[in-house]
């Protein structure tokens, strides 16, 4: 069979496709940092360079901020888009590293052989899971699979600013049958997944306004308005006592899990105990009749990230601040709409200010909720591809945070994206000595293999 031929190559070239993978995460590509402009760009020309030797017709695309990398080639069958991200976070705190974090390294373990370096799992070792697929594909067949558009961007990591923009100004060249996206994990560190539901996000600020200067506690604690307590007091409404979220409106959109993935992931058995006691907790909060992987992978969240008031220096100030702030963040689901929910934010915390106090608004931007169509017919070709190299059924999960280019793909395309990776919890992403494990790297190829053998 051609496929056992391509799985064969992708086995016994594993080291070199090792070495180039080592090579891309020498490259301190962090987007983020000014500094490292021009690192960023010697990656994209990189990764231009890679493809080319593949065949594609491949080219390092301009933005305002750092390029993209978009490549085409192969003809037939579906046209399939790939999407991955070369830009990695920062490293810091530095100290934390055991080792230079661009100087690559495979390192023993207990659990086996991890691939030690920034970028390593988020998201380079991920995408040259694809390309090598290619790579042994077209070693044993000559050619590529079908039509390939391959999508790389170099600002996922610094809020993606760029994007939007270039998807509207390329929508014809890039929109494909699907999207492929491996920037996820699997379930748990052993089971495969593919994502078909990502929470949306919107990010507010609040300022509660009183007095005009800082107050002497002695002389106007007691009749004085004081923002920190008009601030708590409104953030503990958020909530019922079943943990409902008490905005109105604000389940408007909200709609219950098909029965087929709710079968699905109570065959998961997912650890609830286990996930909270890594963290040194030990019972669920949110709300009170969802099940826990419910409420991080299909329900929406009101979370307070950060809050600020008063003197919070060394020693001791008797201060009645002038102002009070607090950062709060929304996850979401289904279609709730992000500018509806701010807006009714902003009036529900107006409608509870005293007369004497005032409330400003920052916004931190939002994206809404992805949700997959799982009708596609890659779906079930990815479930089967993926059930077949790692030994046991591939599972339709949720994710708890935010993958906005799944979102936008529907948007401004009109297509729809499909979401399989092969990161563990364990890769410490964002995190001193990130790591991705040799074999996630190694059956993440050949997993991509057999998935492009169904859809070709």
């Amino acid at each position: 069979m051609s496929l056992d031929a391509v799985l064969a190559q992708i086995d016994t070239t594993l080291p070199a496709a090792l070495d180039r993978l080592m090579a891309l995460l020498r490259i301190p590509s962090i987007s983020t940092d000014p500094a490292f402009k021009a690192d960023c760009d010697r990656a994209a020309d990189w990764l231009v360079a890679d493809l080319q030797s593949l065949g594609f017709d491949a080219a390092k695309r301009p933005t305002p901020g750092h390029p993209m990398v978009v490549a085409h080639g192969g003809t037939g069958g579906p046209h399939l888009l790939f999407y991955g991200h070369y830009d990695v976070q920062p490293v810091d705190p530095l100290a934390l590293w055991d080792r230079d974090p661009f100087d690559p390294q495979l390192q023993d373990t207990p659990k086996g052989q991890v691939i030690r370096a920034r970028g390593a799992s988020d998201d380079k070792g991920q995408l040259m899971t694809f390309l090598e697929a290619l790579r042994a594909w077209k070693a044993v067949h000559g050619t590529l699979p079908c039509r390939l558009t391959i999508f790389l961007e170099g600002e996922e990591e610094s809020g993606s600013p760029s994007l939007i923009p270039f998807l509207q100004e390329n929508a014809a060249e890039l929109r494909a049958d699907i999207a492929l996206i491996c920037d996820t994990g699997l379930f748990q560190d052993t089971a495969p997944a593919i994502v078909t539901m990502l929470r949306g996000l919107l990010g507010e600020e609040i300022t509660i306004h009183a007095a005009n200067k800082d107050l002497h506690s002695g002389m106007f604690g007691g009749l004085a308005r004081n923002p920190i307590h008009v601030l708590a007091s409104i953030l503990a409404r958020m909530h019922d006592d079943t943990g409902h979220i008490t905005i109105p409106g604000f389940y408007e959109g909200v709609s219950e899990l098909p029965d087929a993935i709710r079968a699905q992931w109570q065959n998961l058995a997912f650890d609830h105990a286990k996930f909270l006691g890594d963290v040194g907790l030990s019972l669920p909060a949110g709300e009170q009749d969802r099940t826990p992987l419910e409420m991080i992978w299909a329900r929406p969240t009101a979370e307070v990230n950060g809050i600020l008031g008063g003197y919070t220096g060394d020693g001791f100030k008797t201060v009645l601040p002038a102002q009070a702030r607090a950062k709060v963040s929304f996850r979401l689901v289904g279609t709730q709409d992000p500018a509806a929910i701010s807006a009714s934010f902003r009036q529900w915390v107006r409608d509870q200010l005293p007369a004497d106090c005032t409330a400003t608004f920052t916004e931190h931007g939002g994206s809404p909720a992805g949700v997959m169509q799982i009708t596609h017919p890659a779906f079930e070709a990815a479930r089967a591809a993926l059930g077949e190299e790692w030994g046991r059924a591939a599972a339709y999960v949720g994710c708890g945070g935010s993958i906005p280019i799944a979102g936008y793909f529907k948007t401004h395309l009109g297509m729809d994206a499909m979401l399989l990776g092969f990161g563990r919890d364990d890769d410490q992403i964002h995190s001193p000595n990130e790591k991705y494990d040799l074999e996630c790297f190694h059956k993440g190829i050949r997993s991509w293999a057999r998935l492009l053998e169904k859809l070709a």
